[in-house]
């Protein structure tokens, strides 16, 4: 029979609780009586086991606990642990991603440049090309009195208000026929030429090219009795590159004379009508004549190129005398009396000067 108070000393012995000297008895006993050291062993181990037992059930508790923890709030830990998992992903993948946001940025910035680089040319061409006209911020003489000196008192002319811009025009008909570009007198409510030596005229406009950016006006004046034999001839050939030419103008007040050489043989942006030239221009040469070495004209100035210096255009002759053709045969009673004979040819520079300046002349604008 199982006695208890047997059981309560293993017990006590096992915990560590006996008083000493009880302790130094109940070992003397267990040196002596083999079946109750048997039974302190095996209690020993039943002792152990039931502690290794609660250990792993503690530990289940807890794990269950946790992973009840991990269900109740799983939406908070899935998106924690997204997020998590993207740091890692981002720790792990710095680098790559690094360089791939770089080609990336480059990418970008590198379409963005070409579409400028594209867009470019289109916004240089409108800028590039300047037309040579001239404003004119003030006229020194009264206008109504200029115009009735040309008119006559009794002929009722329109008073202009007031002068826009001006250009340069010279003569290619004895019969009162004038050419210049067309921008120069766009818009005009009339339009008055005048040359060095102090002659002024009243024009209107009769035919215009805007191909060619030219237009042809003529003297409307009843005392007008024409100009005199003209000493230059029209160049109907193409002229050759590196050929000296000159040309002469109003891009201020006085007349400006401009040399230099034919630079190439079509214009702004390849324009076969139209000659490139390096003389330095300014606004105001529109519709100027350019001549070559024998006094041939040879074009009519209307540009320049933008930024570059000695970079200027004229339309070819041959496209003015093709616009005289039509505008004649448009109105069989225009006569138009080309000159034919070229008399500046072998004279000096000097003395084509002086021989031309009547026949060029300012064009004042008003409206």
């Amino acid at each position: 029979m199982f006695d208890y108070r047997i059981y309560e000393q293993i017990e006590r012995y096992l915990a560590g609780s006996m008083p000493a000297e009880e302790k130094a008895a109940f070992e003397a006993l267990l040196l002596s009586d083999l079946r109750l050291a048997d039974q302190v062993q095996e209690h020993r181990q039943v002792l152990q086991a039931m502690q290794h037992y609660g250990q792993r059930q503690s530990l289940r508790q807890k794990l269950n606990t946790i992973h009840s923890d991990m269900e109740a709030q799983s939406q908070h830990v899935t998106a924690t642990g997204e997020l998590q998992a993207w740091k890692v992903f981002f720790r792990k993948h710095a680098q790559t991603m690094a360089v791939a946001a770089s080609v990336s940025l480059l990418s970008v910035f590198g379409t963005l440049w070409s579409v400028q680089q594209l867009k470019a040319p289109v916004q240089q061409q409108t800028a590039r090309y300047v037309e040579l006209r001239r404003e004119v911020e003030k006229i020194k003489k009264e206008q109504r009195a200029l115009i009735n000196g040309i008119t006559g008192a009794d002929s009722p002319v329109p008073t202009p208000r007031s002068a826009r811009f001006s250009g340069t025009g010279f003569v290619i008909s004895p019969d009162g026929y004038v050419v210049t570009s067309s921008h120069v007198i766009q818009g005009a409510d009339s339009i008055l030429i005048e040359n060095k030596a102090g002659l002024r005229y009243k024009v209107t406009e009769v035919y215009r090219n805007t191909d060619y950016d030219l237009s042809i006006l003529k003297v409307e004046d009843n005392a007008f009795a024409g100009f005199s034999k003209l000493p230059y001839t029209f160049r109907t050939s193409e002229s050759d590159l590196g050929e000296r030419v000159y040309t002469l103008g109003f891009p201020r007040e006085d007349i400006v004379f401009g040399e230099g050489s034919l630079s190439s043989a079509s214009g702004f942006e390849g324009d076969t009508t139209s000659y490139q030239i390096s003389i330095p221009l300014n606004p105001g040469n529109s519709g100027g004549p350019l001549l070559d070495d024998k006094g041939n004209v040879i074009g009519v100035i209307n540009g320049k190129q933008a930024g570059q210096e000695g970079a200027a255009f004229a339309v070819k002759s041959s496209y003015l005398l093709q616009m005289v053709r039509e505008m004649q045969e448009k109105n069989v009673a225009t006569m138009v009396s080309m000159p034919q004979q070229n008399t500046l040819n072998g004279t000096a520079r000097t003395q084509q000067l002086k021989k031309l300046q009547d026949y060029i002349f300012v064009v004042k604008v008003y409206n």
